[in-house]
């Protein structure tokens, strides 16, 4: 790769950032169809935010992706929010254009398109538990319900945020939505039991030996369970052993991923080569 004074600028923004396979996915991106451009990590800390996302004006920065914990602090920095990211409440993407920032959300779309493709799996009419309630928790959430759950529970630790997020899907659809927290685990045992889809949307599974908490008796045998971290997390592996249905992020990151980039450069994504990409740079992930 041959960077000039003149070679256009993308990154992603997180703290952390360095797992990130983004990098290795866009700059193939780039390479597949001639466009002068790199790709390149920004790690951010929280208090350093609001700082860095001005900075891409200053620097000439092209546009970013934006990952935990920043997808929704992020949004007050910015100039525009198309209507994705108006309506989850957080912003994993940002183009500059004409000196302004404009911020999109393309995991709820990314969600959805493997879920269906990857996943055979239509969530109309079904009953779904949620972990988390960040930024691409509440992408999900939102996709849910667009999609015609039947119910959504929405589990956190922080039972306050469980009932933010809650009441933004509810504001928006007409759903059962429930709050829970992570710790209420008689209840989450029951609301998992009767459920059909499972979808982590933590980043607890991130490091490969962290645990979520939740009871593996709960994970019965027609639940689907889908976890948004592209490895196998401890939670898949309880799928996996339970002949569970499962299927983890990769093609998640891919799909929100080629949206991202067709919103950077107005050209279609080449989503084999990205795909092609990240499954060659796992080989090497431990």
């Amino acid at each position: 790769m041959k960077v000039f004074g003149n070679t256009q600028i993308f990154g992603i923004m997180g703290h952390p950032v360095e797992h990130s396979l983004s990098p290795i996915m866009h700059n193939a991106a780039f390479e597949a169809l001639g466009i002068h451009a790199v790709y390149v990590p920004f790690m951010i800390k929280p208090e350093d935010l609001g700082k860095a996302t001005m900075a891409l004006r200053a620097m000439n920065v092209s546009g970013v992706n934006v990952t935990v914990p920043h997808k929704g602090g992020v949004i007050e920095f910015l100039d525009e929010l198309d209507a994705s990211a108006k309506q989850v409440g957080a912003v994993n993407t940002i183009v500059q254009r004409n000196g302004k920032l404009h911020g999109y959300n393309t995991d709820g779309s990314g969600f959805l398109l493997s879920l269906h493709k990857d996943g055979h799996f239509d969530p109309a009419g079904k009953k779904v538990v949620v972990l988390g309630a960040g930024g691409a928790a509440s992408a999900v959430a939102v996709a849910l319900a667009s999609a015609g759950v039947r119910r959504l529970v929405i589990a956190n630790r922080d039972k306050n945020r469980a009932e933010i997020l809650a009441k933004r899907v509810r504001r928006n659809f007409d759903r059962e939505t429930l709050p829970v927290a992570l710790d209420e685990s008689r209840a989450l045992y029951w609301l998992i039991r009767e459920s059909d889809l499972l979808v982590n949307a933590t980043s607890v599974g991130l490091k490969g030996s962290e645990r979520l908490g939740i009871n593996p008796n709960s994970l019965h045998r027609k639940l689907f369970v889908f976890d948004l971290v592209y490895r196998e997390t401890t939670l898949l592996k309880m799928a996996k052993r339970r002949g569970l249905k499962h299927l983890d992020g990769l093609g998640m990151l891919v799909s929100q991923g080629a949206r991202s980039f067709e919103i950077f450069t107005g050209k279609r994504a080449p989503f084999r080569v990205m795909k092609n990409a990240v499954e060659h740079a796992l080989k090497f992930v431990k």
